[in-house]
This record gives C-alpha cells, sequence and structure tokens, in this order.
C-alpha cells in the first residue's frame, strides 16, 4: 500500500479507538456520578439504587442461580420468536413478491396489524392460548412480523429491474430471479432487518413476561416492582440491556462474515 493509503487506514483506526475510549468514559462517568450521590444522599439509594448494590445483587444472583435461570428462560423465548420472525417473513415475502395482486390484497391488513399495539392483544392472547411459554413467543412474533414482511417486500420489489430484465432476456426463469439476483441483493437488506427485528423480539418477550410469566427477566421486573425490591428491578434492567447488546452484536458480526 502508498503512505497515503497506510495514513488513511491508521486515521481511521485511530478515530475508532477515540470512539471507543469517549463511550468507556461517559459510560464512567456516568456511574461514578450515581455512585457518588447514592452514597453522599443526594439521591434515595433505596428508591434509585446505585451501581455498588446492583454489582452485589448480580453477585447474589449469580450465586443462587437465578441469575442465569432467568436470563437463560428470555433468551430462549427471544430466539426462538426470532427464529420463528425470520423464517415467517422471509417465506411470506417471497410469497407476496411472487404474486403482486396477493399483495394488494393483503397490503391494508398487514399495514393494519403492524400498526396495532401488541400488547393490546397479550391480554387476548393468554385468554387462548394460556399461560404458557407459546403465548409469550407469540406476542414476541407479532410485535416483530407484520412490520418485517413489509420492509422484506418492499426491498425485494425495488431490485435492479435492469438485472431482472437481464435474467429473463437470457433466458432464465422466476427461479433465476430469485437465485441470482433477488436473495443475493438482498443479503443487506435481510441482515439489517434481523438487527432490527432481534430487539423487537426481546421487546416483546418481555410484554408477554410482564403479562403472562412465572420466569424471566420480564417477570423479575414485574416482580420487583411489586415488592419495592428496586435494586432488582434495576439489576434485572440492566441484564437486559446486556442481553440485547450481546443479540445485536452477533448479528452483527454475522455481517461482518458474509461476503
Amino acid at each position: 500500500m502508498s503512505n497515503a493509503q497506510t495514513n488513511y487506514l491508521a486515521q481511521i483506526s485511530r478515530h475508532k479507538k477515540q470512539v471507543r475510549i469517549v463511550r468507556s468514559l461517559l459510560l464512567l462517568l456516568f456511574l461514578a456520578l450515581w455512585e457518588l450521590t447514592a452514597r453522599l444522599e443526594l439521591i434515595d439509594s433505596f428508591i434509585f439504587s446505585s451501581p455498588s448494590l446492583i454489582a452485589s445483587c448480580l453477585i447474589s444472583m449469580a450465586m443462587d442461580g437465578s441469575l442465569f435461570y432467568h436470563t437463560g428462560v428470555t433468551l430462549i423465548e427471544t430466539l426462538l420468536s426470532f427464529l420463528l420472525v425470520i423464517t415467517i417473513s422471509l417465506g411470506a415475502a417471497l410469497l407476496l413478491w411472487s404474486n403482486r395482486t396477493l399483495f394488494e390484497i393483503l397490503e391494508p391488513f398487514l399495514v393494519v396489524l403492524n400498526s396495532l399495539p401488541k400488547s393490546a392483544l397479550a391480554p387476548i392472547l393468554i385468554v387462548w392460548l394460556g399461560n404458557r411459554m407459546r403465548t409469550i413467543v407469540t406476542v414476541a412474533v407479532s410485535v416483530a412480523l407484520f412490520g418485517a414482511i413489509l420492509t422484506l417486500y418492499t426491498g425485494f420489489y425495488q431490485t435492479d429491474p435492469d438485472k431482472v430484465k437481464l435474467i429473463y432476456s437470457l433466458g432464465g426463469t422466476r427461479k433465476d430471479v430469485l437465485t441470482k439476483v433477488l436473495l443475493p441483493s438482498s443479503i443487506p437488506l435481510i441482515i439489517s432487518n434481523m438487527k432490527v427485528n432481534v430487539g423487537l423480539c426481546l421487546v416483546g418477550v418481555i410484554i408477554g413476561e410482564f403479562l403472562s410469566s412465572k420466569a424471566g427477566l420480564g417477570y423479575l421486573i414485574i416482580y420487583s416492582s411489586q415488592v419495592f425490591q428496586m435494586t432488582l428491578m434495576v439489576t434485572s434492567i440492566t441484564v437486559l440491556c446486556l442481553v440485547s447488546i450481546a443479540l445485536y452484536q452477533i448479528i452483527a458480526l454475522l455481517e461482518k462474515r458474509i461476503p
């Protein structure tokens, strides 16, 4: 590489390091101020908790195994709903792409279902399906599914028309368009959709656990609020944030590995 290229790459590397350092410093500053104000009794640690109390609660939950149990329940429900959303939305979007008339018929229903607050559906789903894991998974799927179908279909429909015409002009079929143009060119869209859906599935799982669960991080948040154990509630929210970050980073890593 030339000196200019080397300097440019070094500049990008320095910028990324600076961003990471500033992020870390901001987080440490926030935690330090939180801990300091709690110790100086500027805020009530019983209500707002503190980093040291959260760390103590995490250690205690790890020792008795409740941390891994409840996190595992939420994680399993999230991954299951995420896989269902990806599979169903991709299949439905391809079906609608292959039949424009079908999409025109179903579009208003998809839009309504996508805009409907899913928390309004959760109580009726509990009545229909019972107080079980499948109810929580169904709620999570309903949160992400319809938006995912609309997003994928829009991306599929906007595939480069010149490439599609080229396939047909060379005697290709609709299957050739699907396998050689549509899916390869839509990989960035599918990955981007996965990034959004993994967060939405986690939101849906927490909504379901708020209303119908005996385990999971959502259950811990509701339980701790009812018995006024604020440190347990903030700890559960903290673990939930870490789970969300981990899931997003896994998909981001997958995106980097796909050529």
